[in-house]
């Protein structure tokens, strides 16, 4: 993690101080923002300083890589780099304990999603307070069920919350890539916004929201969360993902995706759903 005013090249996330009650979050690993244990270590860096300001009242994550919000776990990392991570102060390992710190802090969180939000995009979106989806550009996933895992930050336990038991199970056993249209008509995001119009209605927003009183936000959060699911879900959802990661079936169908160019720019990651579904049909499942 890194901020505006101190740039490092090994940062992957950045973080810009708009004024001291409202900072952005960039997420910021190209070419595709895939996710791996130093990202995760850096996610814990960026909530450790969003609980320790006093000022913040608000903050939005974004991305500076074009064409991805936040995307899937790197599985090119070696796995121990990954869960030889400490835990963090819930006991959960360091990507659930983000995911279920975030929505409990005083600050609003708001996910701009523009491009994919893949595995762990999907996942900060369903742990941010609001999320605001580019119409033209916004693709959500969870596509983890689709090469025999299951996901680890917990959408099995936020999703039927959200947008229901019937339409979290499409989401989930489809694996399917989710329009931005569709995700607003699920209630997935609260919407969807043409691309002009997505940056300078969630600065908007930031803005109107960090001028307001931190007690009343702190407060309004922390009734609206007697929702939230309780730890242990993320947890075993978290248990679930790094078990199935061991599964053959798994390890076979993320190997014949990195085969056709999964990992790296191009047509798989762009469309993964459908690649997805000529895996499984070429396995004969």
């Amino acid at each position: 993690m890194t901020t505006a005013n101190a740039p490092s090249k090994s940062a992957q996330l950045r973080v810009t101080r708009r004024s001291p009650a409202y900072w952005r979050v960039t997420f910021d690993n190209p070419p595709i923002n895939v996710m791996g244990p130093e990202m995760v270590r850096q996610f814990q860096e960026v909530i450790n300083a969003i609980e320790a300001d006093e000022q913040l009242r608000v903050v939005v994550f974004d991305s500076a890589v074009d064409g991805f919000f936040l995307n899937h776990s790197d599985f090119e990392a070696k796995l121990e780099d990954l869960t030889a991570l400490p835990a963090g102060p819930t006991g959960l390992p360091p990507w659930p304990d983000f995911l279920v710190r975030l929505p409990r802090v005083p600050v609003a969180s708001i996910a701009l999603i523009r491009g994919r939000a893949t595995g762990n995009g999907s996942e900060i979106t369903l742990a941010c307070d609001m999320s605001f989806a580019s119409r033209e550009k916004a693709i959500l996933s969870q596509w983890e069920v689709g090469v025999g895992m299951v996901p680890g930050g917990g959408p099995m336990a936020r999703l039927p919350q959200l947008i229901g038991r019937n339409r979290a199970l499409e989401v989930l056993l489809s694996s399917e890539d989710i329009t931005a249209e569709q995700a607003e008509d699920y209630g997935y995001v609260n919407r969807a916004l043409p691309d002009t119009e997505l940056d300078p209605f969630v600065e908007s927003l930031a803005t109107r929201i960090a001028k307001f009183d931190k007690w009343a936000i702190a407060n309004a959060k922390r009734l609206v969360n007697t929702s939230l699911p309780p730890d242990v879900e993320i947890g075993a959802g978290w248990d679930a993902c790094i078990a199935s990661l061991g599964r053959p079936a798994a390890q076979d169908r993320i190997k014949a995706l990195i085969a056709k160019g999964f990992h790296k720019p191009g047509d798989v990651e762009n469309r993964l759903g459908y690649y997805i579904g000529q895996i499984a049909r070429q396995a004969g499942a």
